[in-house]
């Protein structure tokens, strides 16, 4: 399984980074949506990390884009925005889970594996 974390904030990327880093696999940061894109598709098996808030194309944008892969990975979304936002940009997305910023090391437990 390798791990795509796309998070524009620097110290967010680096601690998940660090976080996945410890597993198997290869993880790859990107500060955007459209360099993960350029980067090629991910696999069945992998897991993709989305902060809601990117610049450039957002990450409800990105989630779409990812929901519309004949080989969809798991997604896991990572925002600090409000419910109210946050239900807003996720409407019809199908996603494996929701973790707020700040983020507590023990909320990605679950898709370590």
């Amino acid at each position: 399984m390798a791990v795509h974390i796309i998070e524009d904030d620097s110290g967010v990327a680096d601690s998940l980074r660090m976080v996945f880093a410890g597993h198997d696999g290869e993880v790859s940061v990107y500060s955007d949506a459209e360099s993960f894109i350029a980067a090629g598709p991910p696999g069945a098996d992998d897991l993709v990390i989305v902060d809601l808030g990117l610049p450039g194309m957002k990450g409800g944008e990105l989630i779409r884009w990812l929901n519309g892969l004949k080989h969809q990975p798991r997604i896991v979304v990572v925002t600090g925005e409000s419910e109210k936002r946050i239900s807003d940009h996720m409407d019809g997305l199908k996603v494996a889970g929701l973790i707020r910023k700040p983020i507590d090391a023990a909320s990605l437990d679950p898709f370590l594996d």
